[in-house]
């Protein structure tokens, strides 16, 4: 286990409790376990932000009965085949169809391929979920 480090900080009264009531309500057990979150969550932007090897998703929503388009998602998923490590289709209704692709590589490689597929024509939404591989977090 890793050795523990107590600190104090000072906060102005009405943050730290908006604060608690942010925790609360996302089911955090102590401020601590959200702090450490919000230093992990700046930590994976700092790899983005350097280039880093870095992990995520890049979710796409589309209408399959455009015609073309999932050849053209197709063919950019398969020239970026080096950086995405799975996919998932899902049905959403008869027109919609959402795709998940889990992707890994250098942070510019996987922007630019967040941004090809969400530029193409008939791609309704599109996000890029960013995480970290875990090297650098803790």
């Amino acid at each position: 286990m890793a050795l523990l480090s107590r600190f104090g900080i000072s906060l102005p009264k009405d943050l730290l409790a908006d604060f608690d009531k942010l925790i609360a309500k996302k089911n955090y057990t102590n401020r601590s376990e959200a702090f450490r979150d919000l230093i992990r969550q700046e930590l994976v932007k700092k790899e983005w932000e350097e280039g880093e090897d870095v992990a995520g998703t890049i979710t796409i929503i589309y209408d399959h009965h455009q015609r073309e388009l999932v050849t053209k998602l197709m063919d950019i998923q398969h020239d970026h085949g080096k950086n995405i490590i799975s996919t998932q289709h899902i049905h959403i209704d008869h027109h919609n169809c959402m795709e998940i692709i889990a992707v890994r590589g250098s942070a510019k490689e996987t922007q630019k391929l967040a941004d090809t597929l969400k530029s193409v024509k008939g791609v309704k939404h599109s996000t890029l979920g960013m995480s970290s591989t875990g090297k650098h977090i803790r």
